[in-house]
């Protein structure tokens, strides 16, 4: 099979300050793809398949990005310190121990420390 990658797309109304983010304060490589259309390498990636329904379903919600740490706790407290913010505490929630990124443009982000075994 010729499947070499993942490339995820996220919207924002504030793209400059989330590419400002990405590059400054999670460090991740990037290269231009011209006119300042900046591509981030990522971490390696996992994904999972869930079952459609509920409210956020109905509401055209069919991808959701989320990135994992070894530790929450420190990451948050990193992230803070450099500008990041928060919309909620850590909760344990099974699965994982999760909050969410408040990043510009109304752009959610998960961060967990996964409870699971990953794919990586």
């Amino acid at each position: 099979m010729a499947i070499t990658g993942t490339h995820a797309l996220v919207y924002t109304t504030e793209p400059d300050a989330v590419r400002t983010i990405f590059r400054e304060v999670f460090g991740f490589d990037h290269v231009d793809a011209g006119e300042g259309w900046l591509i981030f390498g990522l971490p390696p990636a996992e994904v999972g398949v869930h079952p459609g329904g509920g409210p956020a379903f109905e509401a055209g919600v069919r991808h959701e990005l989320s990135f994992m740490c070894d530790d929450l706790d420190a990451t948050v407290a990193e992230l803070r310190a450099k500008g990041i913010e928060f919309r909620d505490e850590p909760t344990d929630r099974g699965f994982g121990i999760v909050t969410t990124m408040a990043l510009p443009g109304g752009l959610d982000v998960l961060l967990y420390q996964p409870r699971h075994e990953t794919a990586i």
